[in-house]
């Protein structure tokens, strides 16, 4: 390599052949994590009849960040909390660089639509819906739900679902009525493994260019040890359909923890998964969530 003089240096002549490639540092954002505190501020809802017995707090997590070379996070209001989001409130209003909030609103309330414009207001960026696979979730159907769909569409605040995959079919009228609306589906719907042929429900929403897919839960969906061998088909489907800008990692943390370590979570989406190149791993990791939910 060429030697470049101080002089050239200083005075800007050095082509850029003669100077040492510099790698950018590949941000990395976890989409999907929660927090939680036994604190009497921050009473569980009514109906958490099993609270957590240990703490999963916001300084936890940072040092895991820290550690694993993770920049920000996404949190997700816990169950725990049921509509109450003030704790995450909390957190939000202590760490805001650091992390973003999905809140949780009654689906079933007629208010549900205001109080989203409310959570706007305190600072989350959309919110996450569950319903369940028997007829509890049935409200998933219900044209009641068409305001709040609507409002998040026009307040542009992400709408995420939490679903089994036998729901998707449910979601796809809301999502052909609001086409600008982002909708992000957790956990890759579920999908089991062993019924591959009911991932065709989840896949048939990559129509629509507005879906993205957290391609989360391998450990769970798994019957195999880390790295979870047997879900990389599933990722690789998911990868062929939606390509990996609507893709993105999420660690699920603390319950991750049943499965494998924080670390380990990280570095199955970094070091593993041997389809994806360099590129695709740059926007699985961070850009795909950053394209979501903004990070300033």
């Amino acid at each position: 390599m060429a030697m470049v003089s101080r002089r050239e240096l200083l005075t800007g002549f050095v082509s850029a052949s003669a100077l040492p490639a510099v790698e950018p540092k590949r941000k990395i954002v976890d989409s999907h994590v929660h927090v939680w505190k036994r604190d009497p501020r921050f009473p569980w809802a009514r109906e958490t009849t099993s609270p957590p017995e240990k703490d999963a707090t916001p300084e936890m997590l940072l040092q895991l960040m820290q550690a694993n070379g993770v920049d920000r996070t996404v949190i997700i209001q816990v169950i725990y909390y049921r509509w109450d989001n003030s704790f995450l409130a909390s957190v939000l209003k202590q760490y805001p660089k650091q992390f973003r909030g999905v809140a949780r609103v009654n689906p079933e309330d007629p208010a549900a639509p205001d109080q989203l414009s409310s959570l706007i207001e305190q600072g989350f960026r959309g919110i996450r819906l569950g319903p369940a696979a028997d007829a509890s979730g049935d409200w998933i159907k219900s044209p009641a739900m068409r305001p709040l769909w609507k409002r998040c569409n026009d307040l542009k605040a992400p709408m995420t679902i939490l679903a089994p995959v036998t729901r998707m079919p449910d979601i796809q009228p809301p999502i052909e009525r609001n086409p600008e609306l982002t909708v992000v589906i957790d956990h890759m719907a579920d999908s089991p493994l062993d019924q591959p042929d009911q991932l065709k429900q989840l896949l048939a929403l990559s129509r629509y260019p507005k879906v993205f897919v957290k391609i989360s839960h391998m450990w769970s969906l798994s019957n195999e040890r880390y790295p979870y061998r047997d879900s990389e088909l599933q990722v690789k489907r998911l990868y062929d359909a939606f390509g990996p800008k609507r893709l993105m990692w999420g660690s699920d943390w603390p319950l991750v923890e049943k499965y494998c370590s924080y670390a380990q979570a990280v570095a199955l989406y970094r070091d593993h998964l041997s389809f994806l190149n360099a590129n695709d791993r740059e926007w699985i990791l961070g850009r795909t969530v950053q394209q979501v939910w903004q990070f300033d």
